[in-house]
Order: structure tokens, then C-alpha cells, then sequence
């Protein structure tokens, strides 16, 4: 097993190879916020609330945390002013498709009080966890994305309900409700 050596927000933190960055933050007690991030799930990297700023060679970088592998030497700074204002506008994005749970707390704790870009609550932030852990966890597929960019939404297949209405494993994931919404007709 091969050690790493990085630098997260001044701190010197030991990883072992293929961790992610948030995976050896979070082993040396650096909190870095995530909403589609869930330790039994591949990384995924889509909600980019995990975004921190990295420095190699000599040269800055914004990458995701949770899908960004530890180097030795890199340094990562966890909450610069270009990390804060990238999730104040990420919460500015998500906060009026759901206002709710951790997505209400993480905008209350960065400061942004309502969203200058007006959309229509969906209580869906199309984090992908329900989806990926039924696949991934439960090799179901009874949840999956369907459309395409502002049409893309999450939808039950039909012929899995059955499997949906005794597993409900992916109910305390999701970071808005909707699944619990939608199951719930």
C-alpha cells in the first residue's frame, strides 16, 4: 500500500494511493459539504458542491473532491474565496429547485438567502443518488433519469414498481424528498 503525503488547508494529510481528496479530508476531520456523495456509491462528481481549489506544479485548478485522487505533494485549499463564491452560486442554482433539507442548510451557512435565477421547484436537484444506488447497491434500475439537459428528470420504471414499494433503501439519500414524493401516489 503505497502512502501519500498532500496538503489540505495548511494541514499535512497522509492517504493511501486512489483515495479521493474528499475521502482523505474527511479521514483527517476537514469538512468539505457534499450532496451527491454517498461513501457506498461510485463517485460521481455531479452536484460539484465538493468543488476545491488544487495546486500542482505551480499551477491552480477547481476539481471536484470526491472524484479528484490524492498525489502526493498537491495542495488543496477546501475554502478559498474562488471555492465559496462557486457554491454560493451552485446553492443560488439549486435553492429554488428545492428548498429544503441540506440544501436549505448549506445556503443558510454560505449566506445565500434566495436564488437570482428563477426556476420552478421540482424537489429535485438530479444529484443521481437514488439512481446510482439501486443500480449500484441494489442492481435494480427501478429509479433512472429520463430527458435531456432543462428536461432531464428522475422517473420510477413501471415494470419495478413493486421493487420500489418494498426496498425504499434510497429514501433517506436523497437530499430534497422527491422520491419519497413520488412513491408516496
Amino acid at each position: 500500500m503505497v502512502i501519500v503525503t498532500l496538503n489540505i488547508d495548511g494541514k499535512e494529510v497522509k492517504a493511501k494511493e486512489g483515495m479521493t481528496i474528499l475521502e482523505a479530508a474527511k479521514q483527517a476531520g476537514i469538512e468539505i459539504p457534499t450532496l451527491c456523495y454517498d461513501e457506498k456509491l461510485e463517485p460521481y462528481g455531479a452536484c460539484r458542491i465538493c468543488s476545491v481549489e488544487i495546486e500542482k506544479r505551480g499551477k491552480t485548478q477547481i476539481v471536484a473532491s470526491c472524484c479528484y485522487p490524492v498525489e502526493d505533494g498537491l495542495k488543496v485549499k477546501t475554502t478559498s474565496d474562488k471555492i465559496i463564491k462557486i457554491r454560493k452560486i451552485i446553492l443560488e442554482l439549486l435553492l429554488p429547485l428545492s428548498p429544503t433539507g441540506p440544501i436549505l442548510s448549506l445556503a443558510q451557512k454560505y449566506g445565500v438567502e434566495k436564488s437570482r435565477f428563477p426556476s420552478q421547484r421540482t424537489d429535485c436537484i438530479l444529484c443521481g443518488l437514488c439512481t446510482r444506488y439501486c443500480a449500484e447497491v441494489k442492481g435494480e434500475k427501478a429509479v433512472t433519469f429520463i430527458g435531456r439537459g432543462a428536461d432531464k428528470k428522475i422517473a420510477l420504471v413501471p415494470e419495478k414498481a413493486g421493487v420500489c414499494a418494498t426496498c425504499r433503501e434510497c429514501y433517506n439519500l436523497c437530499p430534497s424528498g422527491k422520491i419519497i414524493d413520488e412513491t408516496a401516489v
